[in-house]
């Protein structure tokens, strides 16, 4: 019965390898997911079983993502959950704030070696500083993600949020490799994860529905319309954008927008809709953000976790301390905030540029909101759906302009596609791409619709799942799967935010 087995390469299926990741929606993670659902559904009755039994399909997971990094993610556990009872422990505020302040630098240390070094290096030799060679540093997949969890453990400790440390270290293990969010979030607080892992969970028909509609969702906006696009039109054009007129940068551009949200939001989808099945409620990513009517909202509706992050732990206390400056102060920790949005995506000038860009956008709103609201008012424009739609366009392409100095490989990659866009348009080109591209542009049309389908309807198609029985339920999760094994044009690609 066995002897037709390769047993060679059955093992590899379970040992690292970079160029055969585990990725959500991938053949091997579904028929893993199934064995461990199984699994908890068999041990209903038992806590630990099925607490353990997500630990160790959680490292499992880790480790095929990532190596032996998943030793990082012990280490990184480990010191903030004892540091956490440490600093609790602690009677002198002194001796409190001085363990604070170690754990961070520890957290922030380990971040800025992997993601930094060979930044700094870099600059140091473009200073004439020295002649320092690059390391050979491989960047740990979701670092800043697990990394921000735990620092959101300590610092509600410290400041209060929390009111004592969790006792089991299970508990804390399980928030940190929690396998739907530690690659690219959402970035959960252990103030609200933590609380779940001693609930009863009572996973409802409600919640199947729900969560079977969100992977289904996610299977299409990542595997379908993200790497269709992206891997078919958007990285060949900002891979060299001069061989391209003006409207196909343009349109490249509109492109990777939709690319990033329906990858990220994707594959968002999948992690709150896997962890549902597990009974487990993560925080919410994303809120329609292309109806967004300025910078700021944009920010309430996109990467929520990590906006609020920065909110709670960086904008609000700079804002207390620079608060007898006013306005200018509070337009000083923004610029401060948006400056670490975009170093902690990664170790680019672009990233520096595109923070740089937004906080400048949010400070100009800032200074001026006085000056817009007396021009709309003496307009008669507050309130209308003019000002509304207006406001949405007008807040999309200065969205857009960050997005293309985003994607660029290099500033003098974003400076071409800017070039090309205002230098050369070529706007009859638009009918020919239409032709030689038709797939990708029913893609785009088919996404941007998605994004802007009110909840309502979301809301509809959610509860006629729910309503629906569990084969007519697996039938379309099949369809849908198979679908994306057919559009599949090479291997499943990776999130774009492993990368950060």
């Amino acid at each position: 019965m066995f002897s037709n087995i390769d047993f060679y390469k059955f093992w590899q299926l379970f040992v690292y390898n970079p160029n055969d990741r585990l990725y959500f929606g991938s053949s091997f993670f579904l028929f893993l997911i199934l064995g461990l659902l199984i699994i908890y559904r068999l041990a209903a009755k038992s806590k630990n079983i099925k607490i353990y039994s997500l630990i160790f399909f959680s490292l499992f997971f880790y480790y095929k993502d990532s190596g032996y990094f998943f030793l990082l993610l012990f280490f990184s556990t480990f010191i903030n959950f004892y540091f956490g009872s440490f600093i609790f422990k602690a009677k002198k505020p002194g001796i409190k704030r001085f363990l604070f302040i170690l754990v961070l630098i520890i957290n922030l240390g380990l971040l800025i070696y992997f993601k930094y070094t060979n930044f700094f290096l870099q600059i140091l030799n473009d200073i004439h500083a020295g002649n320092f060679q690059p390391l050979n540093l491989l960047l740990p997949v979701g670092i800043s993600f697990y990394t921000f969890k735990a620092m959101s453990y300590v610092i509600d400790l410290y400041i209060g949020n929390i009111e004592e440390p969790t006792k089991s270290l299970r508990d804390f293990c399980l928030y940190m490799f929690f396998f739907p969010n530690i690659l690219a979030g959402p970035i959960d607080r252990a103030v609200a994860f933590l609380p779940q892992i001693q609930e009863e969970h009572q996973i409802t028909k409600e919640d199947i529905g729900r969560a079977l509609f969100l992977i289904m969702c996610g299977l299409f906006k990542k595997n379908i319309i993200a790497d269709y696009i992206g891997l078919n039109f958007v990285d060949r054009v900002f891979q060299v954008p001069l061989r391209f007129t003006g409207v196909e940068n343009l349109l490249a551009s509109y492109a990777y927008v939709l690319q990033i949200y329906c990858d990220f939001s994707g594959y968002t989808d999948m992690a709150l809709g896997i962890a549902l099945l597990f009974g487990y409620k993560l925080m919410e990513n994303f809120n329609i953000p292309f109806i967004s009517t300025s910078v700021a909202d944009y920010w309430r509706r996109w990467h929520i976790s990590l906006s609020t992050w920065l909110l709670d732990y960086m904008f609000k206390p700079l804002q207390m301390k620079f608060r007898r400056l006013k306005i200018w102060g509070s337009a000083f920790a923004i610029f401060l905030t948006f400056i670490a949005i975009g170093f902690w995506h990664g170790a680019n000038w672009t990233y520096l540029a595109f923070g740089l860009l937004h906080s400048t956008y949010l400070a100009v709103s800032i200074l001026t909101i006085k000056y817009r609201k007396a021009i709309y008012d003496k307009l008669h424009l507050t309130g209308t759906k003019f000002l509304k739609v207006f406001q949405i366009i007008i807040t999309f392409h200065l969205l857009l302009v960050g997005a293309i100095i985003f994607r660029s490989e290099s500033l003098s990659t974003a400076m071409n596609v800017f070039h090309q866009i205002f230098r050369y348009f070529h706007g009859i080109v638009f009918f020919q791409w239409i032709t030689g591209y038709t797939q990708v542009f029913v893609l785009i049309v088919i996404g941007y619709a998605m994004h802007f389908i009110p909840k309502s309807i979301d809301k509809k198609v959610e509860s006629a799942l729910t309503a629906s029985p569990v084969y007519v339920q697996a039938l379309f999760l099949a369809i849908m799967i198979i679908i994306v094994v057919q559009v599949e044009s090479a291997q499943l690609q990776p999130v774009i935010y492993f990368n950060f």
